[in-house]
């Protein structure tokens, strides 16, 4: 069976968050991803989170279906072997500071002087123009920027930024179509181009129509904790065995079952509960009923009661209840993967289900450099060329 991305080449050049995980998404169904990263002083993503016997974890994940090869850009025999390895590529994904790429020679004229139809993406803070081009910046910023963090807190609490990277996950979804767009664009034109996308944005869009309604009616969204601007109740809840479960009622219906099935039914016959909008206004008494009969009785007799209802609920995992949930083992959401060096390692599966050309894990993180030979060999470079380029530290 043929992967739906086999035979498109990718090289990604960037570190840390948003563009490598794009380019994993690539892989993930089945292009031929090469992470090139400097000999000195790989991804720094490799010494994010815990290690086991100095082994990154993390890095198992986000390196998935890689060929990891060592290259310094900054030297002029390394632009060249980049140059080499861009002739025979589809995509390329890059995120150092606007200019970086240019100083090396390596800007998208000279990438597609190598190859015209080349895909150039551009991963950047705060993207290729504008005052805050030149600045560093990571996903965190993007969240305190973009509004995700003034939304996010309790009412009378300090904005809130979440504790993983959340705008570089988005960035990088939105990296990964953007991609495919332009490669459909040079499938018709015989013509690559380059993608300029700022983290700033993507998460921006997902945060709903807020700029229309400051734009027609001046109004902002206050925190409003775990609550909804938009419907109510929608919260999370103690049971009585100290768990907590969450529960939204973003459709009618669904309010209405739920407020039936805590024995305030009374409610759903008020004006107000007409709307989402407008039961938001009345969270307080809501939560209340809701809050009170969810904590009078046990976890497990909560979420059958609200199944038998037809009402949304959801219990608060952690990663523990997640492996052990049902529905998350009967899709496969969580693999396991042989490793080289820690054996069967448990990690997220491909973000989707294709009925006819599914993605896969063919391999997890590599160690730095390991797939050097093999790649440039593949570019022309001899083993006596390589030879000379380690000793001068280029590879």
């Amino acid at each position: 069976m043929t992967a739906p991305l086999e035979g498109l080449r990718v090289l990604d050049v960037s570190t840390l968050f948003a563009g490598p995980i794009a380019a994993t998404f690539l892989g993930d169904f089945g292009a031929d991803v090469i992470k090139v990263e400097h000999p000195a002083k790989p991804d720094a993503a490799r010494g994010h989170g815990p290690s086991k016997d100095g082994v990154n974890l993390w890095w198992k994940t986000l390196g998935r279906n890689k060929r990891t090869v060592t290259i310094d850009l900054g030297t002029e025999d390394g632009a060249e072997l980049l140059l080499r390895l861009a002739a025979d590529a589809d995509v390329l994904i890059e995120n150092f500071r606007p200019g970086t790429l240019e100083r090396w020679g390596l800007g998208p004229e000279a990438l597609h002087r190598a190859n015209p139809r080349l895909v150039v993406a551009r991963v950047t803070a705060f993207g290729q123009t504008g005052p805050y081009s030149s600045r560093p910046g990571f996903g965190s910023l993007a969240e305190a920027m973009s509004g995700f963090a003034a939304l996010t807190g309790q009412p009378d609490g300090p904005p809130t930024l979440p504790p993983f990277g959340l705008a570089d996950g988005i960035a990088a979804l939105a990296t990964a179509y953007a991609v495919l767009v332009a490669l459909r664009s040079a499938d018709r034109d015989d013509r690559g181009q380059v993608i300029d996308l700022a983290i700033i944005e993507p998460i921006l869009m997902l945060l709903g129509g807020q700029i229309t309604a400051y734009d027609q009616l001046g109004t902002l969204q206050p925190r409003s904790g775990n609550r909804s601007v938009n419907n109510a109740p929608r919260n999370v809840y103690r049971t009585g065995e100290g768990d907590w479960v969450a529960v939204s009622t973003s459709s009618q219906s669904i309010a209405e079952r739920v407020m039936r099935l805590v024995g305030r039914g009374d409610l759903v016959d008020e004006p107000w509960f007409a709307s989402g909008h407008t039961r938001a206004g009345h969270a307080d008494e809501l939560d209340a009923a809701v809050a009170a009969w969810i904590e009078a009785r046990p976890t497990g007799e909560v979420i059958a009661a609200f199944e038998d209802a037809q009402a949304a609920v959801a219990p608060v995992y952690d990663v523990r209840g997640v492996l052990a949930d049902p529905q998350y083992r009967a899709i496969g959401t969580v693999q396991t993967v042989d490793d080289d060096e820690l054996g069967p390692v448990k990690m997220q599966n491909v973000l989707f289900r294709l009925s006819e050309t599914p993605g896969a894990i063919r391999w997890t993180g590599r160690p730095h450099g390991r797939d050097t030979d093999e790649v440039l060999a593949e570019a022309g470079v001899t083993r006596e060329q390589l030879e000379l380029l380690r000793r001068k530290g280029v590879v």
